[in-house]
C-alpha cells in the first residue's frame, strides 16, 4: 500500500515526498514554500489558499488530480459563507491534506514576499516582508499545578506555534497582557518585531496592521500609509512643511537657528505637528485609527532629518559639514512625538554625508545604480542638488549649491507650481511670438479659448519647468546668447524685448486689467538660472572626473522637479551632461519610493545601509576643480563640452559671443 504521495509547488519548483493525510500547508513549511498564513492553519485568516493543476506533468512525472486532495472541510465551507466561495476551485493549504500526488500553484496573493507595483511612486518592484508581523496563538490557560504567568506562557506559545524565541515585552503589554487573553478566550494575535519586541496583543483574530512611509523634503511632506500584511498603499497625502516660515532654503533655516537660541526645537515641533496632523489625515481616509501604526519609515535631506530628530543642525552650516549621525536609526515613534501605536517603531534610512542625505539613500534603494552595467546618474534637484553617480563597480556622490531658482524663487515673476502658474512655453524663432500653457489648464495661450479656458486661475506667474523652458526657448530663437546676454538689438524686430534700466527683458505676458500679472524674462532671471544650472553641472563634472568618464549613459531626474521637466530643455540650458535622450528620465518620488520599499521590506534596510556606507563622497566646497568647472558651465549649453547626443535632435545655435565669464564665487547657501 502507498502511504507516501510527490507533491510539486509552482512557481517555485520546490518538491518532496510525504505521508498522506498531510496538509498542504504543513508539506510548504517543511520545504521552504513561501505560503502565507498568519492564524496558525485554523482557517481564519485565508491566506494560505492554494490551486490544485490537474494533469499529467512529464516535466515532473506526476499526474494531479483534484482528487488527489482530500474534500472540503466545514472550516472552509464557514470561511466562505464569512468572505466568499473561493476563486479558481482554490482550497485552504491548512485545511486541505494530501492523498497522492499532486502539483499545487501558490497564487501571487498567497505569497508572503509577493511582489507590488507602486506606480503611485515609481514602477520599482517591492517586496513585502516587513519587519512588523502578526501571529494568532492559542495560550495555554493558567492552572493551579503551573505558577508560570500569562506572559511567559504567551512566549512559549508563540515559540511552539511559530518558532519565535528571544521575544521581549515592556510595561505597556504587560498592562494590556490579561485582559486580552481573557477577553480572546486564550487565542490571541500578537504583533512581533523584528528585533524581537512585542508592540502588541489583540484578542482573537485580528488581520491587518500598518505602516507609513514619509519624506520630509525641505519644502513639502508626503506620507504613505500601507497595510503591512500586503504591501497595499491604502492612502497618500501631502502638506506644505510649515518650516517654509522660518526660511525656504536649508541654509536660511540654519541662520535662523544660529541667530535665535531655541529655534531648532521651534521646527522640530513644527514639523512634528504637521507630521502629526498628515498621519491623522490618512488614517481617516482608509478609516483606520491611528493606533493601528506600527511602523514607519523616513528619508529627509540631511538639516531635516536633524530637525525631525529634534538635534540642533548648526554644523552643517559650515565646513566640515559634519552630521551627529550619518547610521540609519531605529527608534520608538514616541520618543519622536509621532502620535501613533504608543509603541510603534519609526526607521531612518542613513544619510550619505554632510549635505547628501537620507532622501538620497532612498533615492539609491530605489534605482539601484549599484545593479546596473550602465554609468548612471541620478539628480535630485532641490535647493541643494544631491547627485550620485556610478555603476555596480563603483559609486560617488556629491552635493552642489543651485540655490531655489529652480523652483521659481528668486525669479522676478517666480513662483512655486500652482494652478495659473505658466509650466510650458514655446517661442517662434521667426516672429519671436511665444505661447504657453498654465497649471490646470491643457489649453496654450494662442487658442482662441484660452481666456475662458483659464478664467478660473489666471495667469499668476512662472513656475521652475516654465523658467526652465522659456529661458531655453530663448536661447533657440536667438534672443540671448551663449553667455546668456539678452540681445536688444531685436527689440527691432520684436516690441517684446524691452529695455530694463541697462539691461532689457522679454515680455512673456501681458496682464491686460488692472491687477493681472505681468510676467517678463529679466537679464537678472537669466543669470539665476545660469548660476544654478552651472553649479549642478559642476557638480556632476566633479563626479566624472572623479570616476575617470567623459560620458554618462542614463540620467533619472529625482523629486518633483524631475518629474515635471521637459529633460530635452534641461539638457538645452546644460543643466545635465549630453546623453541619449531616450536614456534620460524622471525617477518621480524615488526618495519616497525608497521609504516604501524599507517600510515593506526589512532586508531592504540592511541593503542600503550597505551600499551607502561604499558611495565615496566628494565634497565640492573644498575640490579645487569646482569653480572653473562652474565659469565653464555658465555658458549655454556649456562653454567647451560637446552634446552630439543633443545635437541629433536640436539644432544649437552657434556661440555669437567669446567674452569671459565673470568668474564668481559659490557660497554653499
Amino acid at each position: 500500500m502507498i502511504d507516501q504521495a510527490m507533491v510539486v509547488f509552482t512557481p517555485s519548483g520546490k518538491r518532496g515526498s510525504f505521508p498522506l493525510g498531510t496538509s498542504v500547508l504543513q508539506a510548504a513549511r517543511e520545504l521552504g514554500v513561501d505560503l502565507d498564513s498568519v492564524c496558525g492553519g485554523r482557517g481564519l485568516c485565508g491566506r494560505c489558499q492554494v490551486q490544485c493543476a490537474s494533469g499529467e506533468f512529464s516535466k515532473h512525472n506526476i499526474v494531479s488530480r483534484q482528487q488527489h486532495l482530500s474534500e472540503s472541510t466545514r472550516v472552509e465551507a464557514r470561511y466562505q459563507r464569512i468572505n466568499g466561495e473561493f476563486a479558481d476551485g482554490r482550497r485552504l493549504g491548512c485545511q486541505a491534506t494530501i492523498q497522492g500526488n499532486l502539483v499545487i500553484d501558490i497564487p501571487a496573493d498567497s505569497q508572503v514576499h509577493r511582489q507590488v507595483i507602486r506606480k503611485d511612486l515609481d514602477r520599482a518592484d517591492i517586496t513585502v516582508n516587513p519587519a512588523v508581523k502578526l501571529y494568532v496563538v492559542d495560550v495555554q490557560q493558567p492552572d493551579m499545578h503551573d505558577p508560570s504567568g500569562d506572559l511567559r506562557r504567551l512566549k512559549q506559545a508563540l515559540t511552539i506555534e511559530w518558532g519565535l524565541t528571544g521575544l521581549h515585552a515592556g510595561l505597556f503589554i504587560l498592562r494590556e497582557l490579561q485582559q486580552s487573553l481573557r477577553k480572546g478566550n486564550w487565542q490571541v494575535t500578537v504583533a512581533v518585531h523584528d528585533s524581537g519586541d512585542i508592540l502588541g496583543v489583540w484578542p482573537g483574530f485580528k488581520d491587518a496592521v500598518y505602516g507609513v512611509a514619509i519624506d520630509v523634503g525641505s519644502t513639502t511632506i508626503a506620507a504613505h500609509l500601507c497595510d503591512l500584511s500586503s504591501g497595499r498603499v491604502l492612502a497618500s497625502n501631502g502638506a506644505m512643511n510649515p518650516q517654509i516660515r522660518f526660511g525656504e532654503d536649508l541654509m536660511s533655516r540654519v541662520s535662523y537657528v544660529m541667530m535665535n537660541p531655541g529655534g531648532d526645537a521651534e521646527m522640530t515641533d513644527a514639523v512634528i505637528t504637521a507630521i502629526n496632523d498628515l498621519l491623522r489625515a490618512v488614517t481617516t481616509v482608509s478609516g483606520i485609527l491611528p493606533d493601528d501604526i506600527l511602523e514607519l519609515c523616513f528619508v529627509a535631506n540631511p538639516v531635516m532629518h536633524h530637525l525631525l530628530l529634534g538635534i540642533n543642525p548648526v554644523e552643517l552650516g559650515g565646513a566640515p559639514f559634519a552630521l551627529t549621525t550619518d547610521e540609519s536609526m531605529q527608534l520608538n515613534a514616541d520618543e519622536m512625538g509621532i502620535r501613533v501605536h504608543p509603541l510603534a517603531k519609526a526607521y531612518l534610512l542613513p544619510c550619505v554625508a554632510g549635505h547628501v542625505g537620507a532622501d538620497t539613500a532612498g533615492v539609491v534603494l530605489s534605482e539601484r545604480p549599484q545593479a546596473a552595467d550602465a554609468m548612471t546618474l541620478l539628480v535630485d534637484v532641490g535647493t541643494n542638488a544631491e547627485i550620485v553617480l556610478g555603476n555596480r563597480h563603483r559609486l560617488v556622490a556629491c552635493s552642489s549649491p543651485t540655490g531655489p531658482a529652480f523652483e521659481g524663487a528668486q525669479i522676478s515673476g517666480g513662483q512655486r507650481a500652482a494652478p495659473g502658474a505658466i509650466e510650458r512655453v514655446r517661442i517662434d524663432p521667426l516672429t519671436l511670438e511665444p505661447r504657453f500653457s498654465v497649471i490646470g489648464s491643457d489649453t496654450w495661450s494662442n487658442d482662441p479659448d484660452f481666456a475662458s479656458a483659464t478664467a478660473a486661475v489666471g495667469v499668476t506667474g512662472i513656475c521652475g519647468s516654465g523658467i526652465i523652458e522659456v529661458v531655453a526657448e530663448m536661447f533657440l530663437a536667438g534672443i540671448i546668447d551663449a553667455d546668456g546676454v539678452i540681445n536688444g538689438e531685436l527689440a527691432a524686430r520684436n516690441p517684446r524685448i524691452q529695455a530694463n534700466e541697462r539691461t532689457f527683458s522679454y515680455l512673456l505676458h501681458q496682464g491686460q486689467q488692472p491687477g493681472d500679472v505681468t510676467v517678463r524674462i529679466t537679464q537678472n532671471d537669466v543669470r539665476q538660472i545660469q548660476l544654478a544650472k552651472a553649479a549642478l553641472y559642476a557638480g556632476i563634472r566633479l563626479l566624472m572626473d572623479r570616476l575617470g568618464i567623459e560620458r554618462v549613459e542614463r540620467i533619472r531626474l529625482a523629486g518633483a522637479f524631475g518629474s515635471h521637466i521637459d529633460v530635452k530643455y534641461a539638457m538645452i540650458l546644460g543643466l545635465i551632461p549630453d546623453c541619449d535622450l531616450n536614456q534620460v528620465g524622471s525617477a518621480g518620488n524615488a526618495a519616497g519610493t525608497g521609504a516604501l520599499m524599507a517600510l515593506l521590506d526589512k532586508e531592504a534596510r540592511g541593503e542600503i545601509e550597505q551600499v551607502v556606507r561604499s558611495i565615496e563622497k566628494v565634497e565640492t566646497a573644498v575640490e579645487p576643480d569646482f569653480q572653473q568647472h562652474f565659469v565653464e558651465a555658465m555658458a549655454f549649453p556649456h562653454k567647451t563640452a560637446a552634446f552630439p547626443e543633443l545635437g541629433k535632435l536640436v539644432t544649437l545655435p552657434e556661440a555669437r559671443s567669446a567674452r569671459p565669464v565673470r568668474r564668481r564665487r559659490v557660497r554653499r547657501s
